[in-house]
């Protein structure tokens, strides 16, 4: 795969913690993310797998585009 795709890969998964984050999702993977993530978080991991998610879609929009 080349950098674009691998970008837009990234945004799907960023887009994923995105919306897992603003719901506090109950699916399965995200929950494995959030109980390794509240070990160092605690109550804000929602917050942190958010902004987390935001940050890699903005570098995956980044590849995609061409200019990382």
């Amino acid at each position: 795969m080349n950098t674009e795709m691998w970008g837009l890969v990234m945004v799907g998964i960023g887009l994923f913690f995105v919306v897992s984050g603003w719901l506090k999702s109950d699916l399965f993977i995200y929950r494995l993310f959030v109980a390794r993530s509240r070990l160092l978080w605690g109550d804000k991991v929602h917050l942190f797998l958010l902004f987390s998610g935001v940050a890699i879609m903005l570098v995956g929009g980044l590849m995609a585009s061409g200019l990382l």
